[in-house]
């Protein structure tokens, strides 16, 4: 019998973790990816919304304010430097800390920077590193915040 595909495009919200360490948007449209990321991410303490592209996470970044997002290059409707951009234009996001995980070759890293991306992580990536650079963003984030000053775009 052959698989059937029965969930569609639809987002796929974690569970609320208590006293989490942040709230992650992780937007990456392979399946596989985006639940490697979200088991890692939740094992320390984050809380974790997935986006299947670009175009999705536009329509729900609002509703999840979320402290970081992380973005995959490649994917449909619209790619990750596409989706940075709008981000980065939009007034309400513009200071959101992105990171882009994906192959992370010259090309995307010059892109991404150009897009206002503020970290990169290889693929494949070690678990322990994708959390260093979640963690790093999300502190940044919040000192700034209570500095007053906007948060995101730094590339520390």
């Amino acid at each position: 019998m052959a698989k059937t595909r029965t969930r569609g495009l639809r987002r796929t919200y974690s569970r609320v973790v208590p006293g989490a360490s942040g709230r992650v948007l992780v937007v990456d449209d392979n399946k596989v990816i985006r639940q490697l990321i979200k088991v890692n991410l939740e094992l320390e303490g984050f809380e974790v919304v997935t986006a299947n592209d670009g175009a999705e996470c536009l329509d729900i970044v609002h509703s999840v304010c979320p402290d970081v997002i992380t973005l995959d290059v490649v994917m449909p409707r619209l790619d990750g430097f596409g989706t940075a951009a709008q981000l980065r234009a939009d007034p309400r996001t513009r200071d959101l800390p992105l990171a882009i995980v994906s192959a992370c070759t010259q090309y995307e890293v010059e892109a991404g920077i150009e897009a206002g991306v503020d970290a990169f992580l290889a693929k494949p990536f070690e678990p322990a590193e994708l959390v260093r650079v979640v963690r790093r963003l999300v502190e940044s984030k919040d000192r700034r915040e209570r500095k007053g000053a906007p948060a995101g775009r730094g590339r520390g």
